[in-house]
């Protein structure tokens, strides 16, 4: 199969964009850079707040922004595009609209990989921004497979929201609270699984106790751009 070119539409946020771009190398199988896929990678970091602009209900301030990203690297040739980050998606069916390019639906993605693994009925937890909660993204995924979404209470979504802007702020995380909210929602809320649904999440190292638990959507992004690009995703080492 030849390789296809991906473009990346990223800077929401850089950090996140970066260890996309890390992930995607780690989990190419590659003996020579020849093996790894092409990719244009737009760091757009001065795209409007997607949360802000969700709850604001200012969406075409966004889509105005992101459609120059999108023709521009439709010009460059791009036969997929990738956009490592959840709330955006949001807008998915309008920016697919803009272009001819296949937008790799992330949301999608995530919960046929999390159907596929715990089946029809599945408690799914999510840990996201605000916006991409409110949004009900996930909730429309989690129904499309017949599975629940279970949202945090006020009190966890505040601190999953502190911690998502430290993150993109660079302060110190205390990761511990993101580590004990995975913990209630399995083990107290009896979630079969919980999705780290904002890319800031996808920075953090968690322990090796919530891991198995997580399925983190900016991972499946990867495998499927490295998929659809012609390339070769790693297996997981046992």
């Amino acid at each position: 199969m030849g390789k296809k070119s991906l473009g990346v539409i990223g800077g929401m946020g850089p950090m996140a964009t970066s260890v996309f771009f890390e992930k995607v190398i780690e989990n190419t199988v590659a003996g020579a850079d020849q093996d790894h896929i092409n990719m244009i990678i737009l760091n757009h970091a001065t795209l409007p707040d997607r949360t802000s602009v969700i709850l604001n209900k200012e969406e075409d301030t966004f889509l105005h922004a992101v459609e120059k990203d999108i023709k521009l690297l439709e010009s460059a040739g791009v036969a997929n595009i990738a956009i490592p980050c959840n709330t955006s998606h949001y807008f998915y069916d309008k920016m697919q609209e803009m272009t001819g390019v296949n937008i790799i639906h992330m949301i999608d993605e995530t919960c046929k990989a999390i159907h596929q693994s715990y089946g029809d009925q599945s408690k799914v937890g999510i840990l996201a921004t605000n916006g991409t909660v409110s949004s009900g993204i996930y909730e429309k995924g989690c129904n499309a497979y017949n599975m629940q979404l279970y949202k945090p209470n006020k009190v966890y979504q505040d601190q999953i929201m502190n911690t998502i802007y430290n993150v993109k702020s660079d302060l110190d995380i205390d990761v511990n609270v993101i580590e004990q909210i995975i913990t209630d929602l399995i083990h107290n809320e009896g979630c079969s699984c919980v999705i780290l649904a904002c890319t800031e999440l996808s920075c953090l190292k968690l322990n090796d106790e919530v891991t198995p638990y997580c399925v983190d959507a900016m991972d499946i992004l990867v495998e499927r751009s490295i998929e659809y690009s012609g390339g070769i995703v790693k297996k997981e080492k046992n």
